[in-house]
C-alpha cells in the first residue's frame, strides 16, 4: 500500500509514474467531496488505464474498509489534513509521499513542487512524531531531502 498527498489526485504522473512504480491494482481517491461528485468521478475515470480498479471514497467510508485493503494499493488524499484523519481512523501507514501541494498565499514553499500552511507544517510533524516517513518525491526516483 502506498499512500501519496496530491491537491490534483488523478493525473498523468500519477497514472504514468507511480501506478507502475508501486505496482498498484487499485487506485483509491479519498475525498469527500468527490466521493459524492458522480460526474467528476465518471470525468476522472477517463483517465484511469483498463484494468486498474478505481475508487472514490469519503473519509467515512474508508474509516469502515481500511482493515480489509491488501497491497498493491496506492491511496490518493487530496491534503495532509485527510491523510491525517485516515491515520487516526486507523489506516496506518509507515511512509507518507508528498508529491504536490500548491503554493498560495501564506504558504512557505519548502521544495518545488510542495509549498505548506502553518497547519500543513504541523500536521506532517505530527505524523513523523507518529513514526510516519515523510517522503517528498514528485516522481518516483527523485528523492528530495526537506527539512520540516
Amino acid at each position: 500500500m502506498w499512500v501519496r498527498i496530491d491537491n490534483r489526485l488523478v493525473h498523468g504522473q500519477v497514472i504514468e509514474t507511480w501506478v507502475p512504480y508501486v505496482d498498484a491494482k487499485t487506485l483509491i481517491v479519498v475525498n469527500d467531496a468527490l466521493a459524492q461528485d458522480v460526474l467528476q468521478q465518471e470525468i476522472i475515470s477517463l483517465a484511469v488505464p483498463e484494468g486498474l480498479n478505481l475508487l472514490f471514497l469519503s473519509l467515512e467510508q474508508l474509516k469502515k474498509i481500511h482493515t480489509k485493503l491488501q497491497d498493491e494499493i496506492l491511496i490518493l488524499f487530496a491534503n495532509c489534513q485527510d491523510a491525517r484523519i485516515a491515520f487516526e481512523n486507523g489506516l496506518k501507514f509507515q511512509v507518507l509521499n508528498i508529491g504536490n501541494v500548491h503554493y498560495a498565499e501564506h504558504k512557505i514553499q519548502i521544495c518545488e513542487h510542495v509549498a505548506l500552511s502553518p497547519e500543513e507544517l504541523q500536521c506532517l510533524r505530527y505524523l513523523r512524531k507518529q513514526g510516519v516517513e515523510l517522503d517528498f518525491r514528485c516522481v518516483p526516483h527523485r528523492h528530495i531531502q526537506v527539512e520540516l
